[in-house]
């Protein structure tokens, strides 16, 4: 089983920073992605940016420039640095990590969620 556990959200004014990170924990070999996603307030969850092994990483177009996903594997980490942020940015975030939790199997896990919100 593996946990994860956000934390880093909160309320900030427009053109403010976050960094929301993401701890790993559990049993499992290595990480292959770490991607955060975000679900505002009657909307479906959407994805934001993922990191794979190796470091690159893909944003999704909404947060092109303003937001930087990055991951420290040495310590089961993932990050997701987010600057100039926008009213539209406000939404629960989820830190999301596929594993490999054996020589062929692997899989998927959630965080709870951490609260963003920027005040206009």
């Amino acid at each position: 089983q593996v946990q994860l556990v956000e934390s880093g959200g909160g309320l900030v004014q427009t053109g403010g920073s976050l960094r929301l990170s993401c701890a790993a924990s559990g049993s499992f070999f290595s990480i292959n992605v770490v991607g955060w996603y975000r679900q505002a307030p009657g909307k479906q969850r959407e994805w934001v940016a993922n990191i794979v092994n190796g470091g690159t990483a893909n944003y999704a177009d909404s947060v092109k420039g303003r937001f930087t996903i990055s991951r420290d594997d040495a310590r089961n980490m993932g990050y997701l640095q987010m600057n100039s942020l926008k009213p539209e940015d406000t939404a629960v975030y989820y830190c999301n990590v596929q594993v490999r939790v054996s020589t062929y199997r692997v899989s998927e896990y959630w965080g709870q969620g951490t609260q963003v919100t920027v005040s206009s």
